[in-house]
């Protein structure tokens, strides 16, 4: 997990610096709105969706937006949105995971292939690169100056967290996929703000590239990140001290 919290502050900073909050607003819609097709519109007896609605209001999303979205999705006929992945490597050789919600195929494999050829980077076939990253709970939690964190590790830990990173600003909780559901349980039981809980692809190996290479390599992400398809982005970049310097001073 070498680098793992590194990247949740940055993110969680730069975020809040560019406030990309339509973007953010579209990929959580898009995740209300499938989680609605495949459990329906009821949070209580639908994890996902009330994973989703977690997520949305963490990030200040309007009632009214989250409401829209479970009434557009449950309309028959309503736009039918797909999941896929694509696998690649980027400049470096780093390895490139990349889930994806669309409503045309087409589009979205043509756009991918498109920024991975314009970025130094290769679309490999599905399947080729999962070996590198495990599928994983992540739970980010805002630190609080009242919060006892020796007793929050301990109950954390008795509910199924495999790991447990804290820096200045944010506490990364990580657990095995089966325990998600009973560490977010916990954390709901214990009060703790939840600001961010998702299924990610955690890389079990990192590769470092040189500073100049590790950069044009984050160029290619943003761009990933940009593309409204892109749901979610994981690679298995190692954050080392001098690449992290140098985000935090731009």
């Amino acid at each position: 997990m070498s680098g793992h919290s590194k990247w949740a502050n940055i993110k969680h900073r730069k975020g809040a610096q560019d406030a990309k909050r339509a973007k953010m607003f579209t990929r959580i819609t898009k995740e209300i709105q499938i989680a609605v097709k495949e459990g329906g519109p009821d949070p209580e007896t639908n994890p996902r969706l009330r994973l989703a609605v977690q997520n949305a209001r963490s990030v200040n999303m309007p009632k009214d937006n989250i409401n829209r979205a479970i009434a557009k999705a449950s309309e028959v006929g309503s736009e039918s949105l797909q999941e896929i992945t694509f696998e690649g490597y980027g400049p470096g050789g780093v390895a490139v995971f990349l889930e994806c919600m669309t409503d045309n195929n087409n589009r979205t494999v043509g756009a991918v292939r498109s920024i991975f050829n314009k970025r130094g980077g290769s679309l490999g076939t599905n399947g080729s690169l999962s070996f590198l990253f495990d599928r994983k709970g992540v739970f980010q939690v805002v630190k609080k100056d009242d919060m006892d964190l020796e007793e929050l590790e301990l109950e954390l830990i008795d509910a199924g967290a495999q790991e447990i990173e804290m820096d200045e600003e944010l506490i990364v909780v990580t657990t095995e996929m089966e325990d998600f559901g009973a560490v977010q349980k916990k954390l709901d039981e214990l009060g703790v703000e939840v600001e961010n809980a998702s299924l990610q692809r955690i890389p079990n190996s990192y590769k470092e590239l040189d500073l100049e290479t590790a950069k044009k390599f984050l160029r290619m992400i943003d761009e990933f990140e940009d593309n409204e398809d892109v749901q979610n982005v994981y690679h298995n970049l190692e954050m080392t001290d001098e690449l992290a310097k140098a985000l935090e001073s731009e």
